[in-house]
């Protein structure tokens, strides 16, 4: 088996077999030690011999025994010994109490003691198997430095004794909306990177995956297919979010015969699964939002007034001036510019550091005949947003409702 080949077993197969080594050895560090150990074997034997018929059998019953070995030398592990060979002699897991394995990992991983960068981290690091200096480019960190935030992470795990398990049925909502968050989270920093590439396509590609996992592993949970189905729509754009140049393109002027069509499909099979369960929750009436865009063959055809009745039950669901703010703007483009002033006006404190509150504020006034009050609104939006790229793209928005720049990037030329 050539080595390419062995790297696509271990994307495959590394969150299965760290999670179920986790189960059996009842530690973190262990069972990535000895993942590592099974991949690296792997590596040497299988280009020469040939893989075996069941890679992740293999994989683990390789890890497992290098566990016995390190314990037998290691006096700490000496009373695990007893349960590592007797889970070594133990028939291949069914795959159920793989897939358990597995979502005890991630709701440990997610869980609400941990605060939510070593969440983001721990799942990247634990659950999807990104090396660390992937995971530390997505948070714009040194290697190093996001080496020590796992130890430290993993301390902590340690030493409050945070349980991998699923939690039972009365206490899952709580738990599952935390891990629901962070997955979100970590698309987040993939489609909408604070610097460095605009687009982090691998992160996104595994928040995806991760949302999958949680839809087959929790199937009578609408919400994560929800989060699945938002997912999916949001992504289908992503071929479009950019020009030739790497300059950000706004959703106004994207040509959505770039987005994905496989994508939006799949998103649209996603929501009717999720509604068909009957519980509305916050990521389904996202999703649904983001199905109205992708339905629209071209933005002046979106239904903003279904968008607006769907920001509005989202806000009763999860109050926050971003989802106003949101509802504000849907309502100027199906009611016009004063139904969208009279929403944004009580959200001028909340969101004064906020540049799209300013970007949207602007881009109303100048639609209500007042381009002064909306030249100091996108001035506005320029001084409070610290990204380069993003800040081209206001001056290319302002210079096509105003006709030139805003007095801010004048100024800097």
């Amino acid at each position: 088996m050539p080595r390419s080949e062995v790297a696509e077993v271990f994307g495959a197969e590394w969150p299965r077999l760290v999670a179920t080594l986790r189960s059996d050895l009842g530690d973190l560090d262990l069972a990535e030690d000895a993942a590592q150990h099974a991949f690296a074997t792997a590596s040497e034997r299988w280009p020469v011999d040939g893989a075996p018929d069941a890679p992740g059998a293999w994989l683990l019953t390789v890890a497992r025994r290098w566990a016995i070995d390190r314990a037998r030398r290691d006096v700490r592990w000496a009373r695990r010994v007893a349960d590592v060979r007797a889970a070594l002699e133990l028939p291949q897991r069914a795959r159920g109490a793989v897939a358990d394995d597995l979502l005890a990992m991630i709701f440990g991983c997610c869980h609400r003691a941990l605060d939510e960068s070593a969440q983001v981290a721990l799942t990247l690091r634990y659950v999807v198997g990104l090396p660390t200096a992937s995971i530390a480019r997505s948070f714009l960190v040194p290697e190093a430095t996001m080496a020590k935030r796992l130890v430290r992470a993993k301390k902590k795990i340690a030493a409050t004794n945070i349980p991998f398990q699923v939690p039972d049925r009365e206490h899952l909502g709580d738990s599952l909306h935390g891990v629901l968050r962070t997955v979100y989270v970590i698309f987040t920093q993939g489609h909408a990177a604070p610097s460095g590439d605009l687009i982090r396509g691998d992160l996104c590609d595994e928040a995806r995956w991760l949302a999958g996992c949680l839809c087959e592993l929790l199937p009578d949970e609408p919400e994560t297919w929800g989060l699945a189905a938002l997912l999916a729509f949001t992504d289908a754009r992503r071929p479009a979010r950019l020009d030739a140049d790497g300059e950000i393109v706004l959703l106004s002027d994207q040509d959505r015969s770039l987005w994905d069509a496989g994508a939006i499909a799949e998103g649209r099979t996603l929501l009717a699964r999720a509604l068909r369960l009957r519980r509305v929750g916050t990521y389904q009436l996202q999703a649904a939002i983001a199905a109205a865009h992708a339905g629209a063959p071209t933005f002046d055809d979106t239904d903003w007034a279904t968008i607006r009745r769907l920001y509005a039950v989202l806000g009763k669901l999860e109050p926050s001036p971003i989802v106003r703010l949101n509802e504000a703007v849907a309502a100027s483009l199906s009611e016009g510019s004063d139904a969208g002033l009279a929403l944004l006006a009580p959200l001028g404190s909340e969101l004064a550091d906020y540049h799209y509150f300013h970007l949207a504020h602007g881009d109303m006034l100048v639609r209500a005949g007042d381009p002064a009050g909306a030249r100091a609104a996108f001035d506005r939006a320029l001084d409070s947003c610290d990204s380069e790229t993003e800040r081209r793209a206001i001056g290319r928005l302002v210079s096509s409702r105003l006709g030139d720049a805003p007095q801010s990037e004048r100024s800097s030329t």
